[in-house]
């Protein structure tokens, strides 16, 4: 099968492959050949293989799709990575780091924890499971270290002040931090537009400027993506 692979113009470590005559597709360089995490498909492309980076089963991919701007994961960044869950996202932000990077999988369940840690991790050396409640960040504070980037994707209904407790802790001042808003987790009985704007202010009080919203449909409907810049620790949650 011919397949030709580009940088992505904008984002260091995201590329873009070419299958025969179908549109481009996301992909990241694998950094676990001949491995695949959820199913991905693998192509190889001279001395390379890529996994293909499936929008409609991670949101960042979806947000790229959909026209982020700035994405603050690249090589050799330390990111804490909330509700890393089997691993479909944070394995592309392994790969998108690199082996200079890291990237810290904070999980809860324990049934997705030990996917992450046997299907994962095991072959990824750049990656760090942590079982343990986003919620507490206490828990897992002698393990984590200062980060560059947080990302944040959790099923919880006060997300963005679980952002601000880890980001007080572990993110470095003018980090960044993206936040997947999930409003259907947050309340059932408001607008999601309603549900954007409180999570987002939550973040403004407490250090936070936001850089960019990035709606996901048709990806994950009701759904958000913030990015945002961590400007001070002066400010704290109510």
């Amino acid at each position: 099968m011919d397949a030709e692979v580009q940088p992505h113009r904008s984002f260091e470590g995201v590329f873009q492959v070419f299958l025969e005559e179908k549109s481009p597709r996301l992909a990241t360089l694998n950094l676990s050949p001949g491995r695949n995490v959820y199913g991905e498909r693998l192509v190889r492309i001279s001395d390379a293989e890529y996994r293909l980076w499936d929008p409609f089963r991670s949101k960042l991919a979806g947000a790229i799709l959909k026209g982020l701007k700035h994405l603050p994961i690249k090589l050799g960044s330390r990111v804490l990575y909330l509700g890393a869950a089997s691993g479909t996202t944070a394995s592309h932000v392994s790969d998108i780091v690199g082996n200079n990077g890291y990237v810290y999988c904070v999980e809860f369940a324990p049934r997705s924890i030990r996917d992450l840690i046997n299907n994962v991790c095991k072959y990824r050396g750049n990656m760090a499971p942590i079982l343990a409640d986003a919620r507490i960040p206490s828990q897992y504070s002698s393990i984590v270290q200062s980060v560059n980037a947080i990302y944040c994707d959790v099923a919880q209904p006060e997300q963005a002040k679980l952002l601000v407790s880890n980001a007080r802790l572990f993110l470095e001042k003018e980090g960044w931090a993206m936040l997947a808003i999930k409003s259907r987790s947050i309340d059932v009985t408001m607008e999601p537009s309603e549900v954007y704007r409180q999570e987002i202010n939550v973040l403004k009080e407490n250090g936070f400027v936001i850089s960019e919203v990035v709606r996901l449909e048709p990806y994950d409907k009701d759904h958000v993506l913030v990015v945002a810049k961590y400007m001070s620790r002066s400010q704290y949650i109510s």
